[in-house]
């Protein structure tokens, strides 16, 4: 029972991590990011000329569901008391807002409806907020070097929570038009394509496709190899997963083993006294394996009990919390797949059945006579 319900745990634990901490940093940076094809590896981009043809490739096909221009460059937030390093990654109207509107803390998207006004507005994260005192309505100055200082006055508009520290800490998003012109780019040029797939299981195909459609001065990048720090840490979460899944079977099967053993000892005599009838040792030691297999089947019935209930009562109510600054998140995040379900419960099964073959070998061991007299 323990066994099981503890790898359905492990395993709902780690399908929820990975799956949260993807959606987080999907949610933010898209899937792929199409950038120029150059030695830069600043945080300001370079500008590439909008290419409508590319862009309408990629909307006519069934892999991608946005595609949208960016554009980042480094600023400096000053207010009265204290300032801080930012990247602004600026959006327009086209932008897919869907992932920062259920991340809001406070506040609002920016509104693209009076382009004026718009590129006063920014969203700043709650990390940000709190470390220069700042809340939605507040202005402040930022300054940027291109070439000569620039500043420019912004009014905070939102407040957002992403839960990843690499990009809490980083950015702040503002509008693209005003970054263009900050930059000195030519009205018809931005940073950057930021693209969202249909299935990210296909990522690579998505990439692979946009190579043969886009042009040479353009190179692609999926969102693991923009963050591969926390991707590379989401595949040593499955190292752990198995280990855990080893040793639980490990400890489920030393059990049964032992429980095994004890009800041949126990029945000594009965064995005994069945092979004088002319029992075989293979019919004796079916009787001993379909009794393990009907214990193994109650401590299934109760390993799915305890795994599932603590797991959708995690899900419900978010009871057991995680340092987000270390883990990405407030809570640890549960998902259950069904197929998880039934191929644990089958997988230790047989494995246990199938390692309970040959203690039970322990029957032909034992004389009838001897047996007999041990009663």
């Amino acid at each position: 029972m323990l066994g099981l319900g503890v790898m359905i745990l492990t395993i709902a634990v780690i399908r929820g991590f990975k799956s949260e901490i993807k959606q987080k940093v999907r949610g933010f940076a898209g899937d792929i990011q199409v950038q120029k094809f150059d030695n830069n590896y600043s945080d300001q981009n370079s500008p590439i000329d909008v290419d409508n043809a590319f862009v309408k490739k990629v909307q006519a096909s069934a892999l991608f569901t946005h595609i949208m221009p960016i554009a980042t460059t480094p600023g400096i937030i000053k207010t009265q008391t204290e300032i801080e390093g930012v990247v602004v990654k600026g959006v327009d109207k086209n932008y897919d807002w869907t992932f920062f509107k259920k991340n809001l803390v406070t506040g609002k998207v920016i509104d693209f409806s009076d382009t004026t006004s718009a590129q006063k507005q920014i969203m700043i994260s709650s990390y940000t907020a709190g470390r220069l005192n700042l809340k939605v309505g507040d202005k402040f100055l930022m300054y940027f070097v291109q070439g000569s200082l620039k500043r420019r006055p912004f009014t905070i508009v939102g407040i957002f929570d992403v839960g990843v520290e690499d990009i809490d800490k980083t950015f702040v998003v503002g509008d693209l038009s005003l970054l263009v012109k900050l930059n000195n780019w030519n009205p018809d040029q931005v940073g950057g394509y930021e693209l969202r797939v249909a299935n990210f299981d296909r990522v690579d195909e998505a990439n692979d496709f946009l190579a043969d459609k886009m042009p040479l001065k353009l190179k692609s990048y999926t969102v693991s190899e923009l963050y591969p720090t926390i991707f590379e840490w989401l595949k040593l979460l499955d190292v752990n997963a198995q280990v855990m899944l080893i040793l639980m079977l490990i400890v489920a099967t030393i059990n049964m083993i032992s429980a095994l053993l004890i009800m041949i000892l126990e029945r000594t005599s009965m064995i005994g006294i069945f092979k004088a009838m002319g029992a075989g040792n293979w019919m004796i030691q079916k009787i001993f394996l379909y009794n393990a297999s009907y214990l193994i089947g109650i401590g299934l019935l109760l390993g799915n009990v305890f795994g599932l209930g603590i797991g959708f009562f995690q899900s419900s109510t978010h009871f057991f919390t995680l340092d987000e600054g270390a883990y990405y998140m407030k809570f640890v995040p549960i998902e259950i797949h069904w197929f998880d379900i039934v191929l644990l419960n089958l997988g230790t099964l047989v494995i246990c059945v199938l390692v309970l073959i040959i203690p039970s070998t322990l029957v032909t061991k034992i004389s009838p006579v001897k047996a007999i007299r041990f009663k």
